[in-house]
């Protein structure tokens, strides 16, 4: 039996789905980040991010992840590198999470696949009609989202699935390009936690948008509009589909699927 990686999947070598290959420009700070986000579009920006080495301390870690593995996933390779952003580059939704799980997206190397984040998460956007199947387990299952895509306040999953601020603002100018490119199509966008909710208003705020003041509340069912040059677009919070969460009730089915169909 040959031995599994304990390497991350390296660009190009065949991992399914991965946008990148040897060539692909490697952001190594946020300065670099954000010059080449600069003029990309969705596809380009997903294969940028999907290499991006500019936080060292989410590097090692990541890498780290995929070396020594959960036990139940002993056999399989990790993706170990961060996850792109996942979904219809048309969307009219656009989903806001806060990062890759170690074990489930960092594994995977799709967002929010893998791990029972994403089983709530797909399920509901099936059930909503948005996705084509109510489960996500690997890369290469056949999952396809229609009108909605989702992303990531960071694209890397870190330590305890705390993000440092410093790792936020750095991983802000993904974030920021994205909806830029979005934004003149987008409808809506569904943040999911209290983080994500902040990323979202802090990066309108960068990009000259008009955002209320006051500052909007974070509360799920939480919702506000923002003016994107002219363009008002609803920002609707959610709680966080992790298993805190949904395991003790905070989070329920029916009030996951009440904020996804008022996006």
């Amino acid at each position: 039996m040959a031995e599994v990686s304990r390497r991350p999947a390296e660009p190009g070598a065949g991992w399914p789905g991965d946008p990148a290959d040897a060539a692909t420009p490697v952001a190594r700070s946020a300065s670099d980040v954000r010059r080449i986000a600069a003029d990309l579009g969705l596809t380009g920006l997903d294969t940028a991010v999907s290499v991006c080495a500019a936080c060292p301390r989410l590097v090692e870690w990541r890498e780290r992840v995929a070396a020594e593995k959960r036990a139940a996933f002993a056999s399989e390779a990790y993706w170990g590198r961060p996850v792109p952003s996942l979904g219809d580059v048309d969307a009219s939704v656009l989903i806001v999470g806060l990062a890759p799980a170690a074990h489930g997206a960092n594994r995977t190397g799709r967002m929010f696949t893998g791990d029972r984040s994403g089983d709530w998460l797909f399920a509901a956007l099936h059930r909503a009609g948005y996705a084509s199947q109510a489960s996500s387990v690997a890369a290469d299952d056949g999952l396809t989202l229609t009108g909605v895509r989702i992303t990531a306040t960071c694209h890397c999953a870190p330590p305890a699935n705390k993000p440092t601020t410093e790792e936020q603002a750095t991983c802000a100018g993904w974030l920021d390009r994205e909806l830029t490119v979005l934004a003149p199509q987008l409808r809506s966008i569904l943040c999911l936690g209290g983080i994500a909710w902040d990323a979202t208003l802090a990066a309108a705020k960068r990009l000259g948008w008009g955002v209320p003041s006051p500052k909007p509340t974070f509360g799920h069912g939480s919702a506000a509009i923002v003016d994107a040059d002219g363009h008002g677009l609803a920002l609707i919070g959610s709680y966080h589909v992790s298993q805190q969460n949904t395991f003790t009730g905070r989070l329920t089915t029916a009030m996951l699927d009440d904020v996804i169909s008022r996006c």
